[in-house]
């Protein structure tokens, strides 16, 4: 054996009791499982625990893991598969055009590096970008938004019949070049203009090909409810499995609610709906500052928008729509501007915004904040990323615990003070979820971020303790596994990890980062 880890406490990713073994790694693969196997190199596990790599549902690393290779904030929590193309947004299939607007669009979410080489358009090539050598393990999912950018623009219009042909031909494409499945921001331009049978439309060809959908349904705050029933509707009458990203019920009007959802999943998997879902473990959300804005206002792509925000009158109609009716982009909600807190800028004259909350800035500008919000808008050409103060913890707590459920962070890590959860969401399970508050158990928790997102991503050989199984693995203490990522310091790596192995090459090891890029693109086979 190349390593062992001697007399670890293992719990091996499929909700069953923890056991005493050692466990043995060769040519990247689990090779024993055991007494007493030899090997080069012996790690002492007595009292830590051993488990499957933690698998990130819901990851928006699509750039960093390039820009940023050593990636520490995912494998210094234990990840070691990301699954990226979220929310109906990223960068690929694309062509030139679609390309320049996403770097835009999306500078928010994850920065538009200069000099970075983008030398993919298919989603074949990306994946390829990935194989020249990554941190972790990545799968991808086409992003519907960016399907219809391409294919159909930034017009608020069905979909022709020649525009939703070529569509599905582009989307079973990226499919057979190795994407997962595909994914959907329903509150996020263009993918929003998107209606139910479009959606139908291209969940068949994703179903038929093996793959599952992942959308970012249309609300969630007013209407939560009957967006997700919108979701298991397009699964059960396309046939295509569902995962239901980042699935909780925001918002003060849904306080208390996860019940509800919770029935409502129940139900469709009763009537034989394959669903799953995946949530992060905290209250606050995160996006670009112009996702609050009602979606007529982002027809007609980027620079339309911007346009619409310099017109007085364009302006106090959008206005109204954000803060007193509650626009589409908002959730229906009307805006409480103290919630909403700006936590990243690319112009230096609006740093002092990041940290504030539009109404606080607003307050010391001595304006109204919706002014205030345009011109930063305007200023920052829509690439201001925020945070939202908007949930529930009852509602995270319930939700967590429903056996459906995976862990995804999704986690922006560009800006000044990004959301902790890019670093800190899986130790905070851990110390939090299961070790202080008891809401899951080790063993229950650990199957949660392994052995059923493996099962979504259907991982034949991932996300266990087997033998013969790829030694994605990480160590750790139970007793002190903690985040330490914060709101004011989002950029600190969790505690208690020791050893996170990646294909069998150890990226953390003894506490520190290595210089290891084992990772890769994992492929569907259609």
């Amino acid at each position: 054996m190349d390593i062992v880890f001697r007399g670890a406490r293992v719990v091996d990713g499929t909700g069953a009791p923890a056991y005493l073994a050692d466990v043995g790694v060769r040519d990247g693969r689990i090779g024993a499982i055991g007494g007493r196997i030899g090997a080069r190199r012996v790690v002492d596990a007595d009292g830590l625990v051993l488990a499957p790599g933690f698998i990130d549902m819901h990851s928006h690393s699509d750039l960093r893991v390039l820009a940023e290779p050593d990636h520490l904030a995912k494998v210094s929590q234990g990840v070691t598969t990301e699954v990226l193309g979220q929310d109906g947004l990223s960068y690929a299939p694309v062509d030139d055009a679609a390309l320049a607007v996403l770097r835009g669009q999306l500078a928010g979410w994850n920065d538009d590096p200069p000099g970075f080489d983008w030398d993919w358009r298919s989603v074949g090539e990306y994946l390829d970008r990935l194989d020249q050598g990554i941190a972790v393990n990545a799968a991808y999912l086409v992003p519907q938004g960016t399907l219809r950018m391409l294919c159909v623009g930034y017009d608020d219009r069905p979909a022709t019949d020649a525009e939703l042909d070529r569509m599905r031909t582009v989307l079973a494409r990226s499919l057979r070049e190795g994407a997962v499945g595909m994914s959907s921001g329903l509150t996020y331009t263009p993918g929003m203009y998107a209606d139910t049978a479009e959606l139908t439309a291209l969940c068949r060809v994703v179903g038929g090909l093996g793959g599952f959908y992942s959308p970012h349904h249309r609300s969630y705050g007013v209407g939560a409810l009957e967006a997700y029933a919108e979701m298991v509707g397009v699964s059960r009458e396309s046939g295509c499995p569902l995962h239901l990203a980042h699935a909780t019920m925001n918002f003060e009007v849904n306080r208390g609610r996860a019940g509800e959802l919770l029935d409502l999943l129940d139900d469709a998997l009763a009537g034989g709906v394959d669903v799953t879902l995946d949530t992060y473990p905290y209250l606050a959300g995160a996006t670009y500052l112009s996702a609050l804005l009602p979606s007529w206002a982002g027809a007609g792509g980027p620079e339309a928008t911007l346009a619409r925000l310099s017109d007085v009158d364009v302006r106090e109609r959008i206005r109204v729509e954000i803060e007193e009716t509650g626009s589409d982009g908002c959730h229906g909600v009307p805006v409480d501007w103290g919630a909403i807190e700006v936590n990243g800028v690319r112009a230096a004259e609006n740093a002092h915004l990041v940290g504030r909350s539009v109404a606080e800035s607003a307050r010391l500008a001595g304006r109204p904040p919706a002014e205030l919000y345009f011109d930063v808008l305007i200023s920052e050409r829509l690439g201001t990323s925020c945070l939202m103060h908007v949930g529930d913890e009852e509602n995270v707590r319930a939700i967590m615990r429903h056996p459906a459920h995976t862990g995804g962070s999704d986690g922006l890590l560009v800006g000044a003070r990004p959301h902790p959860r890019g670093w800190g969401t899986f130790p905070r399970y851990l110390g939090r979820y299961v070790r202080e508050l008891g809401v899951l158990g080790l063993e229950e928790c650990v199957a949660h971020l392994t052995g059923r997102a493996a099962r979504r991503l259907r991982l034949a050989d991932r996300g266990l303790v087997r033998e013969g199984y790829a030694a994605d693995l990480v160590l750790f203490d139970p007793d002190t596994v903690a985040d330490r990522a914060t709101f004011d310091r989002p950029r600190q790596a969790a505690v208690g990890i020791t050893h996170v192995l990646v294909n069998g090459v150890p990226v953390i090891d003894e506490g520190r980062r290595t210089d290891a890029l084992p990772g890769h693109s994992l492929r569907h086979r259609t």
